[in-house]
């Protein structure tokens, strides 16, 4: 079996005791790259030191979190994410879009940093990897305005309707499927096999979002198989065709 881990936080502090077990563990069940979404400029480092520590494995992606869009500083980070861009290759501009889960005061500045980072996603062609939390509509409302052939990506996590995803595909965008998909009020698993296996990558959101069965614990990338087997289930077809399948689709949107 051969799977790409499409977004997960391997330089979480959370992976501080084991972080190279982790991704033994993870190569161990088939895993053959890491994707490694940005948060804000205080990971870069370690990030970095990752990527440079696994260079045939681990890519990295370059972008402000929108829970990290604050007024006191987003505007520095923006230059850092450009800074960074005239200086090294990225596999995608990510993770970025809107969350109002946990925050509602700073939409507007979150949008402001979701379209300039689109921005630059577009002059660099490089794909986008978004975040949506509680905002679906707002990042579409930005999607819909900003499309353009060289506009395209992953909505992260996905966990929006079937009407949801299929405008998100219409827009040149696949869906990543993490542990959602196997807890019983993920509600996503009722309607994704109406959704071509196409459009569809894996990821763990490690260390966040881990599959049943260790659903509230600590999640890792060696956990990607539980998410497979689910969509295995779904689909109809054997567990090393969802590997294959989604690592081909993983390939053709990451630049690295």
């Amino acid at each position: 079996m051969e799977f790409i881990d499409t977004h997960t936080h391997l330089y979480s502090e959370k992976f501080d005791e084991d972080r190279e077990e982790a991704i033994k563990r993870a190569v161990e069940e088939g895993v053959g790259r890491f994707y490694l979404p940005s948060i804000s400029s205080a990971y870069y480092s370690k990030m970095k030191n990752l990527q440079e520590n696994h260079p045939d494995k681990i890519f990295l992606m370059i972008g402000i979190h929108p829970c990290d869009v604050k007024p006191e500083n987003y505007k520095q980070e923006l230059i850092f994410v450009k800074d960074q861009l005239e200086k090294e290759k990225f596999a995608a501009i990510g993770e970025i879009g809107i969350d109002l889960y946990w925050d509602t005061s700073t939409l507007e500045i979150q949008k402001i940093a979701f379209k300039e980072q689109i921005e630059l996603a577009k002059k660099y062609q490089l794909p986008i990897v978004i975040h949506v939390r509680e905002a679906f509509e707002e990042v579409l409302e930005i999607l819909r305005h900003e499309k353009s052939p060289d506009l395209y990506g992953i909505v992260h996590c996905f966990s929006g309707t079937l009407e949801q995803a299929k405008e998100f595909i219409d827009l040149r965008f696949s869906l990543g499927i993490g542990g959602v998909v196997t807890f019983k009020n993920g509600k996503i698993d009722q309607f994704l096999k109406k959704i071509p296996l196409e459009s569809i990558v894996l990821e763990t959101d490690s260390p966040y979002l881990a599959p049943v069965p260790f659903r509230g614990k600590r999640n890792e990338s060696s956990y990607i198989k539980y998410v497979a087997d689910k969509l295995s289930d779904i689909y109809q077809i054997n567990i090393d065709e969802i590997g294959k399948k989604t690592t081909e689709n993983a390939l053709k949107i990451f630049k690295l």
